[in-house]
């Protein structure tokens, strides 16, 4: 269920860009989602239950009970509802009966104020349902101790600890067994809690997808309510792609359909009259508009029955999780190899006498060793090797995917953009080609006419009326107050007007109002028989209405070019109808193409009269009725301007740089497009304006596969295109290997949003079906933001390659030095509590610190990042390798060289000697981390520490590491092995962990040698310069 913010009522495709008919959605509604397949099959089971308990061919008459101040209950609404018991709708008297019983006037709605809208809610429900619980802390702390390393350690430090305790007593023995069962603890508990705050981080991103907003009409002007202050008698308009928010009866109608598969499993469009008036809320409309007034809301409804039973699915693994879980598998089947290896060496080393204590005597003697001796030396040669493979397995890196998929989804919601798919966040890091719509993304949506063609010439708008005749200022009120889904409200109290609709059905209402117009006076006086919504592919809209006088007379409205080719006459400035000849034709033509060269929107407005008794007067044949739209009178030709929006052409240019083309498709004229593409960058002059470069919709879907794939690389703007045209862009250059974002608002552009990689849908325009097609909604419509979204994108997979960078060397310097010690001398300088200590610095806090790292400018001076790219790359082999074998060098140094470099070979105490030489070894290792963890953010720039001390959450974890980490050696000796260092020794463990840092100055040269990181070397001299 696709949910935002924004009104969906308002979220009307514009004149030019249209909707199409019913049967255009058959195809694309078809196939339903997983989720929409787990509805179907809860209603099915509820209807089967339902059934059993009726009997067939029982038609009940439900009469109205008292529910508190309204004369009818409940119960009977929803059973009226629900069944679809049309004979108990007649008996209440109709859809106007039922709106007095429920005290709503159909035409102006409830009064709304705070006091009648807490009666409805208390005698019909709130429009919620309850959501089924989030998994509790203690449901992810119980999932955090079924790893199996974990579990082997926490049974290994049990074992030590009662094996201590009998060998050592209370006093002494508890340590050992203690210290690893504590350290353990603290790993599963840490790890919870980074597991719980990210579910419930996706948990508030799911509460914002299903609150959507929309337009109700209280007190007789449309007000915008979430969806969960809707209440029983709302009354509701609905448009094409718009979601039937709740059940209800309609009201009026024309050429309404229902996709109601989401329901009823059948992909079949429901017409919707007088006689089938029943609307289910989910729903979605496919065609048409109409108002609805609410009958049951909440659980009263089948949707909020359904939806109450069903969790969201949040168990969606990406693209990356995937290629990351192979990884860690990879890496961790290396890891129990190798601690195997370790732990058949020690086990042959120790029962062989070949492990001596640190006063050189062997630690097992056969026959003369104590069992429980025995036994307590091999469970820690198990520890040892368990708390290896610990180490070895990198569990952080499904963490790290999850801990910045959700900071990213967190930052982008306050960067207005909405994320409905996880896979969408990393997927968007690699997009080569944007297509996006003009109006509203690239421009304000903030329409005005601000230039009109009338009686045969070009009249000053903001002169009002003064140079119209009088029948042709009527004529042009009835045509823009009657084909029109817009509304105006006059307040009663005076103040200013209020217009609602499109934008550009606002414009020309507006306009309207400045001709005079009485907008309620015109609506009451005539009706409109039938309505031909805004088409897609004719790029017009047009209404019947009968006047007073019984005339009836056909308005137009669309695509200027379009509307002005099916106009024989017009009407002069005295009233006269003149011949539409070739000299005038070229005269609107021509005044057509200069609005268009000034990136107007151009809109024709043209009439007809018909015979009343054409009109077919049978229900069904007036919904099938085709609108006449030949011999038609042209009224007018406004130009409506809709300005860029501020800093749109910077975005542009930031795509531009990044190596992601931006690439316009518009319904709009062709001209248009053009004026539009060259203020936004997306055009770099007028020579660029040639074909395929600017190319019509109607052309490129004349092309066969193979032209369109040729000429679809090089398109930069499309203009009068229709949906389908940008389905065949968006296949088109997929075939050839893009990487394609797709912007969408109309129902008919979800085709388009579902085949490219990334659909983004818009928040404030886009309809409920564009949305439920989307990955991301644009919250405000704005390029800019999906400009945002790529970097965010980007972000999240450098975030990802930093963490491996950062976790990779820490494994593979773990691995190298345990092991080689292992096989040597058979011991080995890192026990089981230090190594704990390390996962977690490398796995939760290594995670948080990289995988929260904001984006930064940098990311937009790369190319986007390729489909079959390596996660690992040459830069970060280097880097991770180079630190590695540099940490391991200098580590194993100290294990076999270090009691005489130390200058402890005198020291009568060899145990002292040996412990201080491993705890320099330790905290050598830990420092060498937290000063990689620098290196780790910059993975391929000079200066690792640019942007630091914006984040906060680095510093303060790197803070947070190196404050425990001289507790741990200071003051936790007993619990971790061991002993006090002295200055000089700190000395030295910062100084081989500072030489990590000019070490990464290598990678300069690895660029160099291998001469494929040429934007690297540039940005290191230029750095060094």
């Amino acid at each position: 269920m696709s949910q935002s913010r924004g009104s969906p009522n308002r979220r009307r495709t514009d004149v030019e860009a249209g909707f199409s008919q019913a049967g255009d959605s058959d195809d694309e509604e078809s196939s339903s989602s997983t989720f929409f397949g787990r509805l179907k099959r809860w209603r099915a089971a509820y209807l089967f239950k339902e059934a059993g308990n009726k009997q067939v061919n029982e038609i009940e008459l439900p009469k109205p009970s008292s529910a508190g101040d309204f004369p009818i209950g409940q119960e009977q609404l929803v059973s009226m509802t629900r069944d679809h018991n049309f004979p108990a709708l007649q008996q209440y008297g109709g859809v106007k009966g039922l709106g007095d019983l429920l005290k709503t006037n159909l035409d102006k709605g409830i009064h709304g104020d705070d006091a009648d809208l807490l009666k409805r809610k208390n005698a019909f429900g709130t429009n919620t349902y309850p959501i089924k619980r989030a998994r509790s802390f203690w449901t992810f702390l119980w999932e955090a101790w079924q790893d199996l390393t974990l579990i082997i350690l926490m049974v290994a430090a049990v074992a030590s600890l009662l094996l201590g305790i009998k060998t050592q007593g209370i006093d002494d023995g508890w340590y050992d067994g203690s210290s690893i069962a504590f350290a353990v603890i603290l790993v599963i508990v840490v790890k919870a809690i980074s597991d719980y705050r990210q579910s419930l981080q996706f948990q508030i991103l799911n509460e914002e997808k299903r609150n959507i907003h929309l337009e109700v009409i209280r007190g007789g002007r449309r007000v915008e309510v979430s969806i969960f202050d809707l209440v029983v008698g709302d009354v509701v308009p609905l448009n094409i792609g718009d979601q039937v928010p709740a059940d209800g009866i309609l009201i009026s109608g024309h050429s309404l359909a229902i996709d109601e598969s989401s329901m009823t499993g059948e992909s079949k469009i429901v017409r919707k009259d007088s006689k089938e008036p029943f609307l289910m809320s989910g729903c979605k409309v496919a065609d048409g508009s109409g108002t609805m007034l609410v009958t049951s809301v909440g659980v009263s409804t089948e949707w909020g029955l359904l939806m109450a039973n069903i969790s969201e699915d949040t168990g969606e693994e990406t693209p990356l999780q995937v290629r990351l879980n192979g990884v860690a598998t990879f890496i961790g089947i290396v890891g129990l190899t190798v601690a195997f290896a370790v732990l058949v060496v020690l086990l042959v080393r120790y029962f062989t006498g070949h492990t001596k204590s640190a006063n050189g005597t062997a630690q097992f003697t056969a026959g003369k060793t104590k069992l429980g001796d025995a036994i307590d030396g091999a469970i820690k040669i198990v520890t040892i090797a368990v708390t290896i493979v610990v180490v070895a397995v990198p569990e952080g890196l499904p963490l790290a995917v999850t801990l910045t998929l959700a900071y990213s989804m967190r930052k982008m919601m306050a960067d207005k953009a909405l994320v409905r798919r996880l896979s969408a966040c990393e997927t968007m890091g690699s997009a080569t080609t944007i297509c996006c719509d003009k109006t509203g993304t690239l421009t304000l949506n903030q329409m005005a006419v601000v230039e009109a063609f009338t009686g045969g010439k070009k009249i000053d708008i903001s002169d009002n009326k003064s140079d119209l005749s009088p029948m042709l200022s009527a004529l042009l009120i009835e045509g823009i107050a009657l084909n029109s889904t817009g509304s105006v409200y006059v307040p009663e109290t005076g103040g200013d007007i209020e217009v609602s609709g499109s934008p550009t059905e606002k414009a020309i209402l507006q306009w309207g109002i400045k001709l005079g117009m009485n907008f309620e006076a015109i609506k009451s006086e005539s009706s409109v028989l039938h309505v031909f919504p805004f088409n897609s592919e004719k790029k017009r809209g047009g209404a019947a209405v009968e006047l007073p006088n019984s005339e009836v007379h056909i308005h137009w409205k669309g695509a200027a070019e379009l509307v002005l080719a099916s106009c024989t006459k017009y009407l002069d400035e005295n009233d006269q109808l003149a011949a539409m000849d070739n000299d005038k034709s070229m005269m609107f033509r021509e005044s057509i193409e200069d609005m268009a060269a000034r990136s107007l929107r151009c809109v024709a407005i043209a009439y007809r009269s018909y015979e009343l008794e054409s009109v077919p007067t049978d229900e069904q044949q007036l919904a099938l009725w085709e609108l006449p739209d030949d011999d038609l009178v042209l009224l007018a030709i406004v130009g409506i301007k809709d300005p860029c929006r501020p800093g749109v052409r910077e975005a542009v240019q930031l795509c531009q740089r990044a190596g992601v083309k931006v690439c316009m498709v518009t319904g709009d004229n062709v001209q248009t497009a053009k004026a539009i593409a060259l203020e936004c960058g997306i055009l770099t002059s007028d020579s660029d304006a040639t074909e395929p470069t600017v190319i019509e919709g109607k052309v490129f879907r004349g092309l066969s596969d193979g032209q369109r794939e040729e000429f679809a690389e090089k398109i930069s703007v499309m203009g009068r295109s229709s949906p389908n045209d940008k389905l065949l862009l968006v296949q088109a250059l997929r075939r050839k290997g893009h990487v394609v974002a797709v912007t969408g608002d109309g129902t008919n552009d979800a085709p388009a949003l579902r085949e490219a990689d990334i659909g983004l849908a818009m928040g404030i325009q886009g309809t409920e079906v564009a949305k439920e097609s989307s990955d991301i909604i644009i919250l405000d419509d704005n390029f800019a933001t999906v400009v945002k979204v790529v970097r965010w994108g980007r972000s999240v997979y450098a975030n990802i390659q930093k963490f491996i960078q950062f976790q990779l060397t820490v494994n593979v310097a773990a691995l190298i030095i345990n092991v080689v010690a292992a096989i040597s001398s058979g011991d080995v300088p890192l026990n089981a509590v230090q190594l704990l200590w390390v996962n977690l610095i490398m796995d939760t806090l290594g995670a948080l610190a990289l995988a929260t790292e904001p984006p930064t400018d940098h990311l937009m001076d790369r190319n986007p990042v390729g489909r079959k790219e390596p996660l690992i790359t040459k830069i970060m082999w280097w880097n991770l390798l180079v630190q590695a074998f540099y940490q391991s060098i200098v580590l194993l140094i100290l294990n076999f060289r270090g009691i005489s470099i130390l200058h402890l070979t005198h020291d009568p105490n060899r145990d002292h000697a040996n412990k201080l030489k491993n705890t320099l070894i330790f905290n050598t290792f830990v420092l060498c981390q937290i000063f990689n963890e620098f290196n780790a953010r910059k993975p391929d720039e000079f200066n690792i520490f640019k942007g630091i001390t914006k984040n906060h959450l680095f510093m303060g974890i790197v803070a947070i590491t190196l404050v425990l980490q001289v507790i741990i050696i200071e003051f936790l000796g007993k619990f971790t092995k061991t002993v006090k260092l002295e200055w000089n020794h700190w000395h030295i463990s910062v100084v081989i962990a500072f030489i990590s840092w000019p070490l990464a100055v290598t990678k300069f040269f690895e660029a160099a040698i291998f001469g494929d990181q040429n934007s690297l070397v540039e940005n290191g001299l230029t750095c060094l310069g």
